[in-house]
């Protein structure tokens, strides 16, 4: 009786929950069809409010906010391409003032931070003001911020400029305690995302690179702090080297902020910008209504720009949600068959991940390189497998704090023999073939002959690997040799050694392509892979979310733990990825 009331039970919360969902999701769509037709109103502000927002490439042009509906929803994000398509259009709108700036913990690479950074910079230039205030600025908030007219803070404020820090997480304790043997197969001294599974610490060729390209980074943040904020760059270097921001008044004192307010104090400053009484409310307009009321230029052009956005782990298969070889492979050859497409940017966002999809995908960019001009523009990063497929390209863009180069493959695989049979009682008999035909196998350790086979296949895909760049880059494969290894570099960096051609925006790679395609005086930008709509896009998130925590209560593992290994098996062969654990803060 009680197994059947449990499974009753089971079935009216499945049918209860069902009917909820099914009601509330149709009361966001009515919400978001009831709308009327967007305008700007006269004497209005572009509110770009990023706390604690997912700063991701793009999101869907009809995006909804979920933040009325705490707990539900995705987590809070815009796109990249929104946000400088709304900055751009308030620049031209003679009906929108200035910005009002709420970015004090945004969630994003340093790439994608300079990008936004500079168009609003660009919207200075127009003579309108931009006013940025916040309870609590990390470092990166900060960054965004400094280039405000006018920053503030909450007298009971943080802000956050101290450096940055790479902290990797070991677990060679782990697997020495569980009874574990990784099996790692590597070339390059500096290809590290295999150490987490071998040391306890850093080797000191990953510190050696890591210290490289943490200070680089930091450079591009102090330095555009200094210019912006009129100051010394010699002088914010010492603020951020000794962290002498540790309260809000040290803030005001050393000129990082211009007064510590609380927002109602803030909104009576935009007021008087904006020449209005007491008490009168401010008209405000977001980016996703902005974008809505503003059309798109040269909407009638036939000659068009594609930027193909490659965002995520390179996997094979087909998964939408990452760089998934079957999938992008249609999406490349739709490029080359369509006319109208003169020239292709891709825009790359990957830590990399499979050799062998990377792989695939440079092919097919090559092949798309016969007939159109194709031209990389990397964001915060595009590091080995992200490096290997911006190859193909005619020209590279990347930023100076962009990631790069991590030219390098690995190969790892885990014998698991003390942790079944001597900790968890489960032995194995085997029946073959062949004298390797279980080869490999979770339950023992390989043999010289094995492993000698799979240190030969990781080289084999090094020495592509290296091919493809040197023959992409016409440099010699020696000169490559020079700068691979494994080793990441910062955007700048990789435009010193050659890897990078230019220093610049994603619009600046598109203004290249258009010129070398012979159109810059009319064309039109279009982007791919098509969006879901924000109902399509939540209904999959939903069904991802759920056969997640399915496999991950079935199996008595973390989600996590199981969607880490759903990406791994999609990752066929040797791995051309950065390390798994970077984090930088």
């Amino acid at each position: 009786m009680k197994f059947l009331s449990n499974v009753l039970s089971v079935v009216v919360g499945l049918f209860v929950f069902s009917v909820l969902g099914f009601f509330f999701i149709a009361g966001l769509i009515a919400i978001a069809a009831s709308g009327d037709k967007v305008s700007v109103e006269e004497n209005s502000l572009l509110f770009l409010n990023l706390e604690g927002k997912n700063i991701v490439e793009r999101t869907a042009e009809d995006d909804l906010d979920f933040s009325a509906f705490p707990g539900f929803g995705p987590p809070p994000s815009v796109g990249l391409v929104q946000l400088k398509r709304a900055i751009a259009s308030a620049a031209e709108n003679d009906k929108i003032k200035g910005i009002y700036l709420r970015a004090g913990f945004p969630v994003s690479g340093q790439a994608t931070l300079r990008e936004l950074r500079e168009s609003l910079e660009k919207f200075k230039q127009s003579g309108k003001f931009i006013v940025a205030y916040g309870e609590y600025y990390s470092e990166g908030g900060y960054y965004l911020s400094s280039v405000a007219s006018e920053v503030y803070l909450n007298p009971q404020g943080m802000l956050e400029l101290n450096g940055l820090a790479s902290e990797g997480i070991f677990l060679k304790g782990l697997f020495e305690k569980i009874g574990v043997e990784p099996q790692i197969f590597r070339v390059g001294d500096f290809k590290s995302a295999v150490e987490p599974f071998l040391l306890d610490k850093m080797s000191e060729e990953s510190r050696l690179q890591t210290q490289a390209y943490l200070n680089e980074m930091n450079r591009v943040i102090v330095e555009s702090v200094a210019t912006s904020r009129n100051m010394e760059m010699e002088t914010v270097m010492d603020i951020s080297n000794k962290m002498l921001v540790k309260v809000a008044k040290d803030a005001l004192d050393l000129k990082l902020v211009d007064g510590l307010w609380y927002d109602d104090q803030v909104m009576d400053l935009l007021r008087e910008k904006l020449e209005l009484k007491e008490d009168v409310k401010i008209k405000t307009i977001n980016v996703t209504n902005l974008n809505q009321a503003t059309p798109s230029k040269n909407r009638l052009s036939k000659n068009r720009v594609a930027v193909l956005f490659a965002e995520g782990e390179i996997v094979g298969g087909r998964d939408e949600r990452q760089i998934s070889s079957e999938h992008f492979l249609q999406e490349i050859r739709k490029l080359k068959k369509n006319k109208d497409i003169k020239a292709v940017v891709l825009r790359i966002n990957s830590p990399g991940g499979s050799a062998l999809a990377s792989e695939v995908i440079w092919r097919e960019l090559m092949e798309l390189k016969e007939e159109k001009t194709l031209v990389a523009s990397m964001s915060d990063l595009a590091a080995s497998g992200g490096y290997y497929i911006a190859a193909a390209a005619d020209e590279i863009f990347a930023q100076p704090n962009t990631l790069t180069g991590s030219i390098g493959i690995y190969g790892v695989w885990f014998n698991a023999k003390e942790l079944l049979n001597q900790k968890m009682g489960i032995t194995t008999d085997v029946v073959k073939t062949g004298e390797l035909s279980d080869f490999p196998s979770l339950f023992r350790s390989m043999r010289p002959e094995e492993a000698a086979i799979y240190q030969q296949i990781v080289e084999d895909g090094y020495d592509t690997f290296v091919t493809r760049v040197a023959d992409g880059r016409e440099m010699p494969k020696s000169e490559v040799m020079n700068i691979a290894s494994g080793r990441v570099w910062s955007g700048q960096q990789a435009h010193s050694n050659g890897l990078v051609d230019q220093l610049g925006t994603l619009e600046d790679a598109v203004g290249w392509a258009t010129k070398e395609a012979g159109i810059a005086d009319d064309f039109r930008v279009v982007y791919y892979p098509e969006q879901k709509s924000w109902i399509e896009q939540l209904l999959s998130d939903l069904s991802r979310d759920v056969q997640s925590a399915y496999h991950s209560y079935k199996l008595g593992v973390p989600v996590e733990i199981w969607n880490q290994w759903e990406r791994l098996k999609k990752m066929e062969g040797p791995v051309a990825r950065m390390p798994y654990f970077l984090e930088i803060r």
